[in-house]
């Protein structure tokens, strides 16, 4: 399971959306969405560059 950290995420509708944006990744599959953590964890074999294009395109930052 692969984890990216994200910046800007302020309430549910937030992780909605990024749950959302990430799930509409050919190959990403169990996408949880931790607004606590301010991160996102996905199954699949992608590159961390197409995950974070997906993330940055819905508004939010992803923190190296």
């Amino acid at each position: 399971m692969a984890t990216v950290s994200i910046k800007g995420m302020s309430c549910p509708h937030c992780v909605a959306s990024t749950k959302k944006a990430l799930e509409k990744i050919d190959g990403v599959t169990n996408v949880d969405v931790n607004l606590e953590k301010n991160e996102a964890s996905y199954d699949g074999d992608v590159d961390s560059s197409v995950v974070k294009e997906a993330i940055v395109k819905i508004g939010f930052e992803v923190v190296s």
